[in-house]
Formats: C-alpha cells, structure tokens, sequence
C-alpha cells in the first residue's frame, strides 16, 4: 500500500474532533490568535481542524499530499478555505501568510527539516508559527518496540484488520490506565501524563492514536535540539519561542517570525 492510500484509509476511518486537544497542542497560542488571519495548514488529514479554523480565520489554505479529497468533502460548506493537493517540502503557493501551521503531520514527512524551511518561508514577517510533533525523548517504547514491529509486520497488514487490532489493543490499554496508573505515587511510570488524557478521550479517539503508531508509513521522532534548530532567535522573536514538551510525548512549537531574518 502507497504512503497516500495508507492516510487516506486513515482519515476514511477516523475523525480527530476534540477542541480541547487542538487547543492544548497550539498553546500558548489560542483559537482566537487564529481570528480574522490568513492561515496556511500543513497536512489538514480529515479536515477536522480545517473547519476550527475556518471559523474563525479569515481563510485557511490547507495543503496535503494526500487527503484534500476528505477534508474538501467534510468542508464543502464553508467558502473561506483553499484546499491544496502538493508535498509540504517543495510546494510554492506564491503568498505568505498571517499563520503556518502543521499539527501532527511534519514528524510524518519525508525530510521535516526541509519541510519546515519550507512552511516557514510562506510565513509573513510578524507571523506566528505554531507546529505539533512526536518527541524523540519520553517515547522510548513506541520508538524501539512499536516502530520495528509496524515496520516488520503491521504495515503489511490490510487496513481493515488493522483496524480491529486497534481497537483490541485499545480495550486492554485500559486495564493498565484505569488500575495501575490511578494508584498514588505512580507518577514515575513512563507515559504517566499521556494515560491521564487518554481518560478524557473516546474510545473511538484512543482507538485512532493506536492506529496511526501502527498505520503511519513513517515517522521521524523529533528532539529537543531539532526543535531549537528549528525555533532559534535568528529566525522568531526571542521572546516569542515556545518550545514546550506536551504529556512528555511531544512538542508544542510556537514562534513569532522576525522582521527581519539573522
């Protein structure tokens, strides 16, 4: 299966529809840093975070190699958004915007580094720049034990029979979060703070993080020196970067581009 049919059986099969989660990965920037801009997403998926957007921006142009299809579809109604077929890396839209964002998607591209040049270049000066990705650091057993096994075994698995071991591994996840993890004096246990959202979430919702560990083509993890690389003062106002460990599995990236470029 194409690295394009893999996302799109994704995002056929899941919707990613929690406010509070898109809110905690954008912040400290909120929903309403997002109000009257132009906005450029980077990997929309199902669309799902397009339409928070749209509500509230002036336009968002979402760009993604593989599923503007879906977003498209569950967006028709709204006028303000562009949907863009491209890869992030090499796309040229001609146009630089209020807003780059890219929630869950860079750490999923062939070359993040050149995908984040790139995305950063259509970002005004005085724009924000706000990424969400996977952390090299804290993800110790999803990167020496679940990634080989998905390499080795579960991405010649068909989706549909992927989807049910999701939605096993899933059930016997809460054993564990609701008994072990809840116990006093527990918070040393790699994945403390990840479980304590994984109580606030759907099954369905929990069901889509195990498939795509399991379903994702590739993943490069990122560390805390690439983000610093990436969210350096040369390029953002110094007072602007936040580099911010989310549940201790990721990174919220949030910057303010500089006038003028070091």
């Amino acid at each position: 299966m194409t690295k394009r049919s893999a996302w799109h059986v994704q995002w056929s099969m899941f919707q990613d529809e929690e406010v509070f989660l898109f809110q905690d990965w954008i912040a400290p920037a909120t929903l309403d840093d997002l109000r009257d801009q132009d906005i450029l997403e980077g990997g929309c998926g199902g669309g799902q975070h397009t339409r928070m957007m749209a509500r509230v921006a002036r336009s968002v142009t979402t760009v993604d190699l593989n599923t503007t299809d879906l977003a498209q579809a569950y967006n028709q109604e709204l006028k303000n958004v562009d949907f863009v077929a491209g890869d992030l890396a090499t796309i040229q839209l001609d146009q630089q915007f209020d807003v780059v964002i890219c929630i869950g998607v860079i750490h999923h591209t062939d070359d993040p580094d050149r995908t984040f040049d790139n995305l950063y270049a259509h970002l005004r000066p005085g724009g924000r720049m706000i990424i969400w990705t996977y952390s090299a650091e804290g993800n110790a057993l999803v990167r020496w034990i679940v990634e080989p096994m998905r390499k080795i075994f579960f991405r010649f698995l068909p989706k549909s029979i992927l989807r049910v071991i999701s939605q096993l591994l899933t059930a016997l996840l809460y054993v564990p979060v609701y008994t072990i993890y809840r116990l006093p004096f527990m918070n040393r246990l790699p994945y403390f703070e990840y479980f304590s959202n994984f109580r606030k979430l759907s099954f369905i919702r929990n069901t889509l993080n195990v498939f795509d560990k399991l379903n994702a083509p590739q993943t490069h993890f990122t560390t805390m020196d690439t983000c610093e690389k990436w969210f350096n003062p040369s390029r953002f106002e110094a007072d602007s970067i936040s580099i911010r460990p989310y549940l201790d599995v990721s990174y919220s990236l949030v910057g303010i581009r500089r006038q003028h470029d070091n």
